[in-house]
């Protein structure tokens, strides 16, 4: 039997343990002395939350919202990341700006771009560009530090310039990195979408998960629970098919 085949049997006993295990503690109340729903019951709410189709306007209203905040996060990640790392004054700027947004926790900085950007999509855009520019912004600036100073003074010595330097060692050098932390950035975007409907907003997962906590809904918090970490997962399965695509020339691992 492959290693594979064992990493799935695996995942399907770990999963049917917890399943089990979470049956008989709702039953005789282990994780929660008060009120702890059957999986079935969750089972059954998240169904009706499909059956009524309102489920589909928070879904898309969250999705949208991480989407953006992921392409502007990388875009604007790169930039900086690269405009620092290749110019001095720009670095002595930047660097400190981006090393204290890293130091906070950034999703303390939802209730103030409620108050900035209102209660609409854009204060969730905002929150999810955040946490993605600063994770990429160290991922390409730490690259191209750390990209070896014999292989640049090889390239100019041989009369490369800044663009060849930039074309031909500094992109494949830090492509790997961002595409390394691309699943990283996915979840981070993700997560200030969420956070940033909780704060305040008329519609998205994150509002849903507001009202299951203040009308002290369990099963419905636990069935958004499990739809938020289903739809990241399906977030992570298409950067994971992006990072396979361009990293492509990477060696496959053997498998025993």
């Amino acid at each position: 039997m492959n290693s594979a085949k064992v990493t799935s049997i695996r995942k399907f006993l770990v999963f049917t343990s917890l399943i089990i295990f979470w049956e008989f503690a709702s039953r005789i109340g282990w994780i929660n002395p008060f009120y702890m729903p059957s999986p079935w019951q969750v089972v059954k709410v998240i169904i009706e939350l499909f059956q009524d189709g309102e489920i589909w306007k928070h879904l898309s209203a969250t999705f949208f919202a991480a989407v953006v905040g992921i392409i502007g996060g990388l875009a604007i990640g790169i930039v900086l990341g690269f405009a620092s790392a290749l110019t001095p004054v720009i670095a002595e700027l930047l660097e400190p700006i981006m090393i204290m947004l890293n130091a906070i926790p950034r999703v303390i900085l939802a209730p103030l771009f409620v108050i900035w950007f209102g209660i609409g999509i854009e204060s969730k855009i905002a929150l999810s560009l955040i946490l993605v520019v600063v994770l990429v912004f160290f991922a390409v600036y730490n690259g191209i530090r750390d990209v070896d100073h014999r292989l640049v003074e090889r390239v100019q010595t041989l009369g490369g310039g800044k663009w060849i330097l930039l074309r031909e060692v500094y992109i494949p050098s830090v492509t790997a990195w961002i595409i390394g932390n691309l699943k990283v950035a996915v979840g981070f975007a993700f997560t200030g979408a969420v956070v940033g409907e909780f704060v305040g907003s008329s519609k998205g997962l994150g509002y849903l998960l507001q009202f299951a906590q203040s009308t002290y809904n369990a099963a419905l918090t636990i069935s958004l629970i499990i739809l938020i970490m289903a739809f990241v997962m399906v977030l992570f399965s298409g950067a994971e098919r992006i990072e396979n695509h361009l990293l492509r020339w990477r060696p496959k691992k053997r498998t025993s």
